[in-house]
């Protein structure tokens, strides 16, 4: 039993990196099917089409799921284009320049995060080389580059290297072959990935607006937080349920029941700024401390620093979509 809580405690503590290789595994392993299962070279004048689709399009789609599966985007969208009318009442400008500029300062550690799966289809398929090897046969530059005063038969012979490794003896000895170049080309791609993992995590420790050990703290509260929101919010959904159906079956008015209204649940779902004047680990904390979120230090804006955008993830652990 302790060894399975220790075991438990660990995945909790590095929750994002395991997060980061299952995905990349998955990937992985997802490329392997597809390269060995379903890709088939045409070794034709379709090379480069057909080689370049399934290097780049399944890339793209981990993208877009990237941003699905991501619950800031939601948190960040949603209610973000209201009514005309909620408009005017709410004084909210969308189209200024602070707004925009928010929003991207949100969607970059977004967008990062993303582009994790998309890297490593990439770098695998490079490393793997047969998308690469098909993609460049049929590829001009690199058929006049190897095929240089060579004739058509040297062309003709670089689309069928694909289907056939041996033929690349038959073309010239003196370059890199297809699969060495894709490798080189995934190596370098994995270390510049890697540099520049590395470097901005070091810029966005290095400008944390909190020392480690208060960081630690509010990863810690904003767990707890979580934990104990779900809980009561299932409670008084389910008192809440509880009172309508009996009333719906028994034919009672309600008594009443005090519940937040739209604009406290809109309140508290505010993407988090940190401000130094006034500290606050969440925005329910910082709502029960403005007077529900009626003080002019509500609306007061802050930073958005990188390292605590896991305030934002706190209450939206399941995705959105």
């Amino acid at each position: 039993m302790e060894r399975l809580r220790g075991a438990l405690d660990f995945c909790i503590r590095h929750q994002t990196v395991l997060g980061y290789s299952i995905v990349s595994l998955l990937t992985a392993a997802s490329e392997h099917i597809f390269s060995s299962v379903v890709f088939k070279c045409p070794c034709n004048s379709g090379n480069m089409l057909y080689g370049s689709v399934f290097l780049i399009v399944p890339a793209f789609i981990l993208l877009l799921l990237g941003f699905m599966a991501n619950a800031r985007t939601w948190r960040l969208l949603t209610g973000s284009c209201p009514s005309e009318k909620a408009t005017r009442q709410q004084g909210c400008n969308c189209s200024s320049w602070s707004t925009c500029a928010r929003y991207c300062q949100v969607l970059v550690p977004v967008t990062a995060r993303a582009l994790v799966a998309p890297f490593t289809w990439i770098a695998v398929a490079l490393l793997r080389a047969n998308f690469y090897a098909c993609a460049a046969s049929g590829n001009r530059l690199i058929r006049d580059f190897i095929c240089k005063d060579q004739g058509q038969e040297c062309q003709k012979l670089l689309f069928k290297i694909p289907c056939d490794e041996k033929l690349s003896t038959k073309i010239s000895s003196e370059f890199l072959s297809l699969e060495a170049q894709s490798q080189l080309i995934g190596w370098f791609l994995i270390a510049i990935i890697m540099t520049v993992a590395l470097i901005s995590t070091c810029v966005s420790r290095c400008c944390s607006p909190v020392s480690y050990l208060q960081l630690k703290f509010w990863k810690i509260y904003s767990k707890k937080e979580q934990e104990l929101f779900e809980v009561k919010a299932k409670e008084h959904a389910t008192k809440l349920a509880e009172i309508n159906t009996n009333c719906f079956f028994e034919a009672t008015d309600p008594a009443p029941f005090q519940t937040p209204s739209n604009e406290d649940w809109r309140k508290i779902s505010f993407l988090y700024t940190f401000s130094s004047q006034e500290q606050y680990y969440s925005m329910i904390h910082k709502y029960v401390n403005t007077n529900r979120g009626n003080s002019t230090k509500f609306e007061e804006g802050g930073q958005n620093p990188t390292v605590l955008g896991f305030v934002d993830e706190a209450h939206t652990i399941e995705s959105g979509f």
